[in-house]
Parts: structure tokens; C-alpha cells; sequence
């Protein structure tokens, strides 16, 4: 199974249950029925805040981590100064 089969498939799960849990399908033991009510439609918002902050997370890490993979630094170099010179020859200033 593919890694996106896998997402995939958890959030449909995680959407069935969820579907089930907030329109009272699902009986959830221990929590009471109004705390429910409270809780579970502020779900999804969470679960987006978490998602953009962990997405913001790893962007910063990759830029604070970005100068531990030389190789790629000099690709990424290499690569910005073909396309400035290609720029050039069509006569674009890039400077």
C-alpha cells in the first residue's frame, strides 16, 4: 500500500468515526454527552492549527538545517546561476 493510500485511509477513518461521534452514532464512554457537544465541533479546527503549525515547524527547521547538506547548497547555487544566466540571454535584467 502507498504511503498516500495509508493517509488516505486514516482520514477517511478519522472522518467516518468523527461523523459518527458528533451526530451521537458513536457513544463515547466516560465523557459526558454535553462536554461532547462542546468539544467535538472544535475538532477539525484543531486538527488544522495543529497540521499549520507542524507544517510551519518543519519549513523552519529545514531552513535552519538547510546549510548542514552542502551539496545541496551548491546544487541550489549552481541551479539560481543558470537561471539568471538564461535570463540574461533571453534579456531579462536580474540584478
Amino acid at each position: 500500500m502507498a504511503r498516500a493510500h495509508r493517509i488516505l485511509l486514516f482520514i477517511a477513518i478519522f472522518a467516518v468515526t468523527y461523523i459518527a461521534a458528533l451526530f451521537s452514532y458513536l457513544p463515547i464512554p466516560l465523557v459526558d454527552s454535553e462536554t461532547l457537544q462542546e468539544i467535538l465541533p472544535a475538532v477539525p479546527w484543531w486538527a488544522l492549527v495543529s497540521f499549520g503549525a507542524y507544517s510551519l515547524w518543519s519549513m523552519g527547521w529545514g531552513l535552519w538545517t538547510f546549510r548542514d547538506c552542502p551539496e545541496a547548497y551548491t546544487e541550489l547555487i549552481q541551479q539560481i546561476s543558470e537561471a539568471k544566466n538564461d535570463l540574461r540571454a533571453k534579456g531579462v535584467t536580474v540584478d
